[in-house]
């Protein structure tokens, strides 16, 4: 490698440093030469490079440093060129304190006085072969690299820059030398910056890569960073005479580094809900003021609509010409949003001029760094717009479409006016960054919101609209909805009229939330009332029902695993009663359900001991029945989990809290229902509530007729006399010749098939209801009997004469019923 003869003016190109170490310059071995060739002022790094310490150099002739003889022309002529203020660089070799030589690259400044003295900077590091970099960009180095570097006295007066720190402050060489920074730029930290200066003064401790932000003369209408590097310089006694610093602008570094936390943080502040509106106004919150003065969010009408998709999608051809918006959120550094053309909630279309809608469609966001109110375009499209610009100094703007998974969602419009830098390439980039984590938010909240919509439609129609107890029961009912973070539930109820004027009563849960529990809870009411109508006990009704669940859960497991899914269908929970209001007897099982809850009149209220029994899906266990007595006007309360767990989640505390809410004699029993859910839930809970209550009545003594039929035929035409004696005491006279047929038939076919003790009652409610029961536990058959038959007509025949007709087992027997409608 060929090598540069010491003392010429400049390197050649085959030897230098590599550029990359050209522009870091924080590890170069400095020192102060004064005129006479003495140094002055030696740093840690040129102790590190050589191996003398200051105390060994400073004061002395910087001769004995050189591996070759010196030259005192060469010398003078580098320092007159010093003195012209071009600077000097070079290759020399010098001699390390072990006594080895080493080739160093030598840069030597212009010319700066330190307390009168004539001084020169210079700052030197070992060679490296292996790099090569121009001449010319050796020569410059300290005058024009890209790093700022000054010299400070011990007052923190300039003594000496560079033409790039001069450059990055905009404050010319001559009108620095001899002032502190505090005097000269305002504009930045310059208190901070001194104390940090003064800390390495009395520490002697450098301080490296210092940031902060400022404004300069060089560019007074934007904010800069700069990364700033404080070292002390030393003199012979070791002691501190100066601080050197060095400077980079660093703005394109701090910007990158600003938006991506801003970004990020924006992340766990916009989205926080599912809910559609909420979550817009989170966004207009989060921008101000961090990153504009006035915020609109403006949504498509069909993304706030649970109709429909909800949105253009990119693909579905032009948008309308003005879009049908809504505006979702609003925010302002001024109190009120005076700027606001439209509030939340309120129809808006606004576009930027000259853009269309389909800007929302498949369009980039729109800049505009100046902000023209008088334009035509504005008054002639946004007139009331422009005013509001004029007025409130609104300079610069970004409108950002709105888009998630290739579906067109609004727009957000960000505007500066107290902030006065206008926005720029990189504020787009970072706008559209916060709208698109934005708009997945609000599409998630959208599909949200149709899927909950649809949940709780499905959900209602599936419930009953109407509830009837006839004259045994008076009921009502009440239903809340979970709180939509929650996810609608399924909790069902239902009042199922029975034969004999008896009353089911059931209330159930099905285990998840969404639309397979709300159709999985219509599955289930079904299956009741099906089997309800099937006159099974409580007990076999929730063993069948167990079966069915069962049934479910593995059609639902294979669909499952059909679609690797994993929300499977797992059980429910439910509680069926039967009310008989002759007997005023009640029975109940239930199936993993919390008891229900019976007032008497007195107003104590209690919870009758029922085995809790399995849930519904386990399969393989028993159900066991409990029967009770009601007294008239005693009031059964039936109800899901999620009115008695309450915030604490104590369950029998909220049973207490039921039972005592419910004590309240004398309500109307629909105001009480309403009120009880209100009192007992105040605040949106996760999980649906349904409260059914039904007061008990007896039927009266003139309501019931029955006699014990001897098993004899003779005893069929008794049996006919009696009830149509009865059907005129109670002014029925126009039923009685279908009842004499329908009397004469079930009593007929107990005494030729079945077993003694029969007997017939007759009920007059909102029916009247003819029974047979008999000792037999053979359910009746219908024939159809051949015309030539002489018998197999009578089944037939009360089915033809009858509302309803059936037969019920008992523990005696059973009974076969037939209802006519009572005119």
């Amino acid at each position: 490698m060929e090598r540069m003869e010491p003392g010429r003016e400049g390197v050649d190109a085959s030897t230098s440093v590599g550029t990359g170490d050209l522009f870091d310059a924080s590890t170069d071995a400095t020192a102060v030469l004064s005129a006479d060739g003495v140094l002055v002022g030696w740093t840690r790094a040129a102790e590190a490079l050589l191996g003398y310490r200051a105390p060994e150099v400073v004061g002395r002739s910087a001769g004995r440093l050189l591996a070759m003889p010196e030259d005192s022309a060469r010398a003078v002529g580098i320092a007159d060129r010093c003195r012209a203020g071009m600077g000097w660089s070079g290759l020399i070799p010098v001699r390390h304190r072990d006594g080895h030589s080493i080739d160093i690259d030598l840069r030597v400044s212009a010319a700066f006085r330190i307390g009168g003295k004539e001084c020169f900077l210079l700052s030197a590091r070992e060679q490296r072969r292996q790099w090569t970099v121009g001449q010319s960009v050796l020569d410059g180095f300290l005058t024009r690299s890209p790093v700022g570097m000054a010299v400070m006295d011990l007052e923190l007066r300039y003594v000496w820059l560079n033409d790039t720190l001069e450059r990055f402050g905009g404050v010319p060489r001559d009108q620095r030398l001899g002032h502190r920074l505090s005097e000269l730029l305002p504009g930045l930290q310059a208190e901070t910056i001194e104390g940090l200066m003064r800390k390495v003064l009395v520490t002697g401790e450098p301080v490296t890569d210092y940031e902060y932000l400022g404004w300069s003369w060089a560019d007074p209408h934007r904010r800069h960073a700069y990364s700033t590097s404080f070292f002390p310089l030393v003199d012979g006694a070791d002691s501190i005479t100066g601080v050197c610093y060095m400077v980079q602008d660093v703005t394109e570094r701090w910007t990158t580094r600003q938006l991506l936390s801003l970004v990020n943080e924006a992340g766990t502040s916009v989205g926080r809900t599912l809910d559609v509106m909420r979550t817009a106004q989170e966004l207009a919150d989060f921008a101000v003021p961090r990153f504009a003065d006035f915020v609109v969010v403006d949504l498509l009408e069909h993304v706030l609509s649970t109709e429909g998709h909800g949105a253009w999608l990119s693909d579905a051809g032009p948008a309308p010409a003005r879009p049908a918006m809504r505006r979702a959120g609003l925010r302002s550094v001024r109190e009120g949003c005076p700027e606001a053309v439209a509030q939340v909630g309120e129809e808006v279309d606004f576009l930027p001029p000259p853009s269309d809608a389909n800007l929302l469609v498949d369009g980039d966001p729109v800049l505009i760094p100046v902000v023209d109110p008088s334009d035509g375009l504005w008054v002639a499209e946004q007139p009331e717009r422009a005013a509001r610009i004029r007025e409130f100094g609104i300079h610069s703007l970004i409108c950002a479409p709105m888009r998630a998974r290739h579906t067109a969602l609004g727009l957000t419009t960000f505007a500066r006016s107290l902030n006065p830098v206008p926005f720029g390439p990189d504020d787009v980039l970072l706008a559209q960054e916060l709208v698109a984590r934005a708009a997945v938010c609000v599409d998630n909240a959208r599909r949200y919101t149709r899927e909950h919509t649809a949940a709780v439609t499905l959900q209602r129609s599936l419930l009953p609209h109407a509830l009837t107890g006839g004259t045994a029961l008076e009921v009502a009912s009440s239903y809340l909805p979970a709180d939509p973070t929650g996810g609608v539930g399924g909790d069902w109820f239902d009042v199922i009229p029975l034969s004999g004027a008896r009353v089911g009563l059931v209330v159930g849960d099905v285990v998840g939330h969404g639309i397979s529990a709300a159709a999985s809870m219509g599955r289930l009411r079904t299956a009741v009332q099906t089997l309800a109508a099937m006159e099974m006990a409580p007990d076999d009704l929730l063993a069948r029902l167990d079966d069915l669940v069962l049934r479910l859960s593995d059609e639902e497991a294979g669909r499952d695993a059909a679609t690797r899914s994993t929300a499977t269908f797992v059980g429910a929970t439910c509680l069926y009663a039967v009310y008989d209001p002759v007997t005023r007897r009640c029975t109940m099982a239930r199936a993993g359900h919390p008891p229900p809850v019976v007032v008497v009149p007195d107003g104590h209220a209690y919870f009758p001991e029922i085995p809790a029994g399995p849930p519904l899906g386990l399969g393989g266990m028993a159900f066991e029945v409990t029967e009770i007595e009601l007294a008239e006007n005693s009031l059964v309360g039936l109800y899901t989990n999620g009115l008695i767990e309450g915030a604490d989640q104590d369950v029998e505390s909220g049973m207490a809290r039921l039972g005592a809410v419910l004590a309240r004699t004398g309500t109307d029993l629909g105001i009480l229902c309403t009120s009880a859910v209100q009192e007992l839930v105040p605040t949106p809970q996760p999980d649906d509530i349904a409260l059914l209550l039904a007061r008990a009545h007896a039927l009266s003594e003139d309501q019931v007729a029955q006699w014990e039929v001897p098993a004899d035929p003779a005893a069929v035409g008794h049996a006919r006399a009696e009830a149509t004696r009865r059907l005129a005491d109670w002014g029925l006279e126009e039923l009685t010749m279908t009842t004499e047929l329908i009397v004469s038939e079930l009593v007929t076919n107990a005494i030729r098939y079945a077993d003694p003790p029969i007997r017939l009652r007759l009920l007059r409610d909102t029916r009247l209801t003819c029974e047979v029961a008999d000792a037999s536990s053979t359910a009746p058959r219908m024939r159809h009997a051949r015309s030539m038959d002489e018998g197999g007509r009578g089944l037939f025949l009360v089915a033809q004469l009858a509302h309803h007709w059936g037969a019920r087992h008992t523990a005696e027997g059973k009974i076969i019923w037939a209802e006519q409608e009572i005119p």
